[in-house]
C-alpha cells in the first residue's frame, strides 16, 4: 500500500472532485436505507390489521427523516390503503433519488480516474523523455510500454471503481450496521458473527493475489516485449525462415503468463463463494432467531423484513470487499513497478544556472576517457583533440575504436568518465542541453525514420513548420529530391514506421536532410553514406562541401572521401589517436589510412573494371 501514496498528488489536485463524490456515495446510501425502515414500517401496519393480531410490545426505533414521514402521515388520518400507497411511493422515491445520486456518483469519482490516468501517463511519458541513454540500452521497448499502458490501467482501477467501492461498502456498511445495532443488538450480534471470518479470507488471500500480481506484470512486460521485437524485426524472421521459431519462443511466454494468470484467478474465486456463504449463513440466522421473536412481539415481523433487507444490501458490499481488495492489491503492484521508473533519476542533467545563450567555437576534447557502464567496456582512452571552429574533421577506424562515442559525448548522451569537453570557453557540462543540442546535428549511423509524411521527419527539428522550400533545399542537398518527386504523393506520402518503405540509402539521405535543415553550428555525420552507391555518394559529398562552408563539421565514417577538402583526418585505434594529419601528411606515414586508401582504390578499379 506504501506505493500507492504516490497517487496523494493526484487525490489532491482534484480534491473537490473527490470529495463531492464522497458526498454522493454517502447521500445515495443513506437513501438506501432507508427503505427498509419504511418497508419494516409497512409489514407492522399489515400486521396489526390482520385478525387475531397482538399489540405490539415494543416500539420500533427508526431514524428521524422516517419517523417525521410516519408521524407526518399518521397525523392526517389517512385511510389504511392510502398509507400503504404513499408508503410504496415514498420508497419508490427513495430508490430514484439513490440512482440520481449514483450516477453523479460516478460522475465525479470515475470521471476523476481518468483525469488521474491522463495526468500520470504524461507524467511517466515527460519522465521517459528525460532519461538517459544508458536507461535505455538496460530496459527493453516492450517493458516501457507495458508500464504506461498496462500499469496505467491497473492504477486507474484503484484511484476510480476501487475507491469509489471502497467508500460505498463503508458507509453503507456503517449505515446498515448501524440501523441493526439500534433495533436489536443480540440479533445483529448473531447475524454479523460470520463476517470475522470473512475477514480472515480475505487478509490471507490478498497477500497470495499481492504477489501472483507482480509475476503476472512481469510476464506481461516480457511477452510485449517478444511481440514488438517481432513485429520490429518481421523481415529478419522472414528472410531465415523462423516463424515456426518466434512462434514457439511466444507460444512459450504466452504459456507461462496463461499459467500464473489461471492461477491468480483461481484464488480469486475464493472469494465469491465464500461471500455468498457468509451471506446466507447471516439470512438463515436472521429468519431463525427473528421469527422466535416475532412469536413473542408481533412488531418483530417488520424487523425480520428490515434485517434481511439489510442483509441483501450488504451482499454486493461485503462480496465487494474482495474485489475491491484486489484492485488494490493489483495496483499497488502495478504502481510499485512505475515508481521504480519514476524514481530513476537521469545521468544527464543540467546543472543549477546552465548556459542558455548560443554557444560556438572551437571544439576540445580534453584527456577524455569513458567507458561503457553497462558492458564495461572502455571505449576512449585518455583522448585529446582540438578542433578549430569551421573544421572539416575526418574520424577513421575500425569498428569498436571508439569514433560512435565521440558523438554520443559531445551530445551528452554520456558524460565523460574522466576529462571534459569543451565549445568555445564553456564546458559543456554548463551547457544546458536543450541548448547545445538544438546547435548540433548529429546523422546516427543507425537511421531512425517516423511514421509521418517525408516532410514531417525532414522538418523534425524544426520548432516551427518548415516552409516548402526548406525542405526542398534540404532534400536536393542530400540528393534525394528527385526520388521523392517520383513518390505517390511527393513530399506527403507517408513513409510507414521506421520508414520501412523507403530503401536504405533513401532513409540515409532523409535523415542528412533532416540535419541540414536545422542550419546548425557544429553537424556530425556518423557512417551515414553506407547504404549510398558511389556516384550518389560523390554527388553527397559535393553538396555538403558547399553546404558545410563556415561550419564546423565531423565525419565518421570506414571509407576515405578523398574528394572532399577536410581540414584534418583523425585515425583511432583502441579508443586513442593513432595518426593525424592532412591526406598527403598520413600518406608518407604509411600506416592505417594509407592502407585503408590503396584498398579503397583497389576495390574501386574492380568495380570499373567489372562494370
Amino acid at each position: 500500500m506504501k506505493h500507492l501514496s504516490a497517487l496523494n498528488k493526484y487525490f489532491w489536485k482534484y480534491r473537490y472532485r473527490f470529495f463531492i463524490g464522497i458526498l454522493f456515495v454517502i447521500s445515495s446510501n443513506y437513501f438506501a436505507v432507508v427503505a427498509p425502515q419504511i418497508t419494516g414500517f409497512v409489514v407492522n401496519l399489515v400486521q396489526q390489521h390482520l385478525p387475531g393480531a397482538k399489540p405490539s410490545v415494543s416500539k420500533p426505533v427508526h431514524d428521524k427523516l422516517v419517523d417525521w414521514f410516519i408521524q407526518t402521515i399518521q397525523s392526517v388520518n389517512l385511510s389504511f390503503g392510502w398509507i400503504i400507497t404513499i408508503s410504496c411511493l415514498t420508497i419508490l422515491l427513495s430508490a430514484i433519488i439513490r440512482g440520481i445520486l449514483m450516477f453523479f456518483m460516478r460522475q465525479t469519482i470515475i470521471v476523476m480516474s481518468r483525469h488521474i490516468e491522463f495526468d500520470q501517463k504524461k507524467e511517466i511519458y515527460r519522465h521517459y523523455q528525460q532519461l538517459d541513454t544508458h536507461f535505455y540500452k538496460v530496459h527493453s521497448t516492450g517493458d516501457l510500454m507495458n508500464r504506461m499502458t498496462e500499469d496505467v490501467s491497473r492504477v486507474r482501477m484503484f484511484t476510480g471503481p476501487a475507491v469509489m467501492y471502497l467508500i460505498n461498502l463503508v458507509t453503507l456498511i456503517g449505515f446498515c450496521v448501524v440501523n441493526m445495532l439500534r433495533k436489536d443488538v443480540h440479533l445483529t450480534l448473531l447475524v454479523l458473527a460470520p463476517l470475522p471470518l470473512l475477514a480472515i479470507t480475505i487478509y490471507l488471500v490478498n497477500s497470495v493475489i499481492n504477489k501472483k500480481s507482480e509475476k503476472i506484470q512481469s510476464l506481461l512486460s516480457d511477452l510485449t516485449t517478444n511481440a514488438q521485437e517481432t513485429y520490429s524485426g518481421i523481415r529478419v524472421i522472414k528472410s531465415f525462415a523462423q516463424e515456426k521459431a518466434m512462434l514457439g519462443f511466444f507460444r512459450k511466454n504466452s504459456e507461462e503468463y496463461k499459467k500464473n494468470a489461471v492461477g491468480l484467478a483461481k484464488v480469486e474465486a475464493i472469494y465469491f463463494p465464500s461471500m455468498a456463504l457468509m451471506i446466507g449463513i447471516s439470512t438463515l440466522i436472521t429468519i431463525m432467531i427473528g421469527g422466535i421473536q416475532a412469536l413473542e412481539d408481533s412488531s418483530k415481523v417488520g424487523l425480520i423484513v428490515e434485517f434481511v433487507i439489510y442483509i441483501n444490501l450488504l451482499t454486493f458490499p461485503v462480496s465487494a470487499i474482495g474485489w475491491t481488495a484486489s484492485m488494490i492489491q493489483r495496483a499497488a503492484a502495478s504502481q510499485k513497478r512505475l515508481n521504480e521508473f519514476l524514481q530513476t533519476k537521469p545521468n544527464i542533467t543540467n546543472i543549477a544556472n546552465p548556459v542558455t545563450a548560443k554557444v560556438s567555437g572551437d571544439i576540445v576534447f580534453d584527456n577524455i576517457s569513458f567507458t561503457y557502464p553497462h558492458t564495461g567496456i572502455t571505449a576512449l582512452d585518455h583522448f585529446s583533440l582540438s578542433i578549430q571552429k569551421g573544421d572539416k574533421v575526418l574520424l577513421l577506424g575500425r569498428t569498436g575504436s571508439g569514433k560512435s562515442t565521440l558523438a554520443q559525448l559531445l551530445l551528452r548522451f554520456y558524460d565523460p568518465t574522466k576529462g571534459s569537453i569543451y565549445i568555445g570557453d564553456q564546458d559543456i557540462k554548463n551547457i544546458e542541453l536543450k541548448t547545445l543540442r538544438e546547435q548540433i546535428s548529429y546523422v546516427q549511423q543507425d537511421v531512425f525514420l517516423f511514421s509521418d509524411t517525408v516532410t514531417n521527419n525532414i522538418s523534425f527539428g524544426l520548432a516551427k513548420t518548415a516552409k516548402k522550400e526548406l525542405v526542398e533545399q534540404a532534400a536536393i542537398f542530400s540528393s534525394v529530391h528527385k526520388e521523392i518527386l517520383g513518390f505517390s504523393e511527393g513530399y506527403d506520402t507517408m513513409i510507414g514506421e521506421r520508414g520501412v518503405t523507403l530503401s536504405g540509402g533513401q532513409k540515409q539521405r532523409i535523415s542528412i536532410a533532416r540535419a541540414l535543415i536545422k542550419e546548425p553550428e557544429i553537424i556530425v555525420f556518423d557512417d551515414c553514406l553506407s547504404a549510398v552507391d558511389a556516384k550518389t555518394e560523390n554527388e553527397i559529398i559535393g553538396n555538403l562541401n558547399r553546404y558545410l562552408h563556415e561550419k564546423t563539421a565531423i565525419v565518421i565514417t570506414h571509407r576515405i572521401f578523398s574528394s572532399f577538402p577536410f581540414d584534418k583526418i583523425i585515425v583511432l585505434e583502441n579508443g586513442k589517436v593513432s595518426e593525424e594529419g592532412s591526406h598527403a601528411t598520413l600518406m608518407a606515414n604509411n600506416g592505417y589510412y594509407a592502407e585503408l586508401y590503396r584498398l579503397q582504390l583497389t576495390e574501386l578499379g574492380q568495380e570499373t573494371s567489372l562494370d
